[in-house]
């Protein structure tokens, strides 16, 4: 039986490092696109176009202005939605006075089964 529990082992080491490795692929890819957009949307917002530098812009204004400062993206993988920074909504149902009681009450016969 050992031979058989070996050749298992191995293969779902094998399986699992395929998984792994395909995992790491596709973050490397999306990170990868996320960069290139971040860059070409920076290039749209100076003025410049293409791919690449040396188009004679260099981040200076117009007729020879101070220099504007470069704002960093922030660091965004797109496939990965962005999180929530506050809970769900609470909500609220009013209750007439009787279904108060009613629901007081099932609380209080789960409170005594459980």
């Amino acid at each position: 039986m050992s031979e058989h529990d070996t050749i298992l082992r191995t293969t779902g080491t094998a399986a699992l490092t395929l998984v792994a490795v395909a995992c790491v692929a596709g973050l490397a890819e999306a990170l990868r696109r996320g960069r290139g957009r971040a860059r070409a949307e920076a290039a749209r917002r100076h003025g410049h176009h293409g791919h690449g530098h040396g188009h004679g812009h260099h981040g200076h204004g117009r007729h020879g202005s101070a220099p504007v400062p470069a704002t960093p993206a922030p660091p965004a993988v797109p496939v990965i939605p962005r999180q929530r920074q506050t809970g769900p909504r609470a909500e609220t149902v009013r209750l007439t006075p009787a279904e108060r009681d009613a629901f007081a009450g099932l609380v209080r016969r789960f409170g005594e089964s459980g």
